[in-house]
């Protein structure tokens, strides 16, 4: 798989798309305000805080009835007394190897939790496992949905997973180089308060999953087509 980046210039055309979407960010500022920036999933409000986030996210997850089992809440207790401690929490651009295979192992262990019991047991699976490791390292974490880890890696165990972390860092480092500033002054590109993480998310999204043809007008239109499928 070719390692080519996505320039500035489609960056900020990605941006454009997402600034065109209504309250684009209402959800996720209303989970950093609740949680004060600090999730803490020991907390049962912090875990009821990150279920209506991953569902204001398109995750569907059901929400237990008064009285029955809440298998949402108790596996992902179980699961942050594991992992909370040892999630990496650097830029995405400064992940170490050792870092993104915690992650990834971290990634695996979280899509298997089992969210909702009875006649239809699911686990929360890829995507939402990915965006709930966003919303708990947002600097550190690019996440995918089905059709970015199939265009770019064709699978969506941890190994993929890692491996996107990895070329995510490969990005990032590109981007900052290319930006000429730090990590922190890279939402200034696109005017709203998110990661750079999160803007090479938002790029393969629009790039991927809503089809776009990656054709701005730019000079390297639909760079991830020509040999960025995996």
């Amino acid at each position: 798989m070719s390692s080519s980046l996505p320039p500035l210039a489609e960056l900020r055309r990605a941006a454009e798309v997402f600034n065109g979407f209504a309250n684009a960010d209402t959800s996720w500022l209303r989970l950093i305000r609740e949680t004060q920036s600090a999730i803490d999933l020991s907390q049962a409000a912090h875990r009821a805080i990150l279920l209506r986030w991953l569902n204001s996210w398109g995750c569907r997850i059901r929400y237990p009835r008064e009285g029955e089992p809440a298998p949402f809440d108790d596996g992902i207790r179980t699961w942050w007394e594991t992992w909370g401690a040892a999630l990496p929490e650097v830029d995405l651009a400064h992940l170490t190897d050792a870092g993104i295979d915690r992650a990834a192992k971290a990634y695996e262990d979280l899509s298997g939790v089992v969210v909702s019991a009875g006649r239809t047991r699911r686990t929360l699976g890829p995507t939402a496992a990915a965006k709930a490791l966003y919303a708990l390292r947002p600097n550190t974490i690019m996440p995918w949905d089905a059709a970015i880890a199939a265009a770019l890696h064709g699978t969506r165990d941890g190994a993929a997973f890692g491996r996107h972390l990895r070329l995510g860092r490969e990005w990032a480092a590109a981007v900052i180089a290319e930006a000429g500033s730090d990590g922190d002054g890279i939402s200034a590109l696109v005017g709203r308060p998110v990661s750079l993480a999160k803007i090479l998310d938002e790029y393969l999204y629009v790039a991927i999953t809503m089809g776009a043809k990656g054709d701005w007008g730019t000079e390297r239109g639909e760079w991830w087509k020509n040999g960025n499928r995996g």
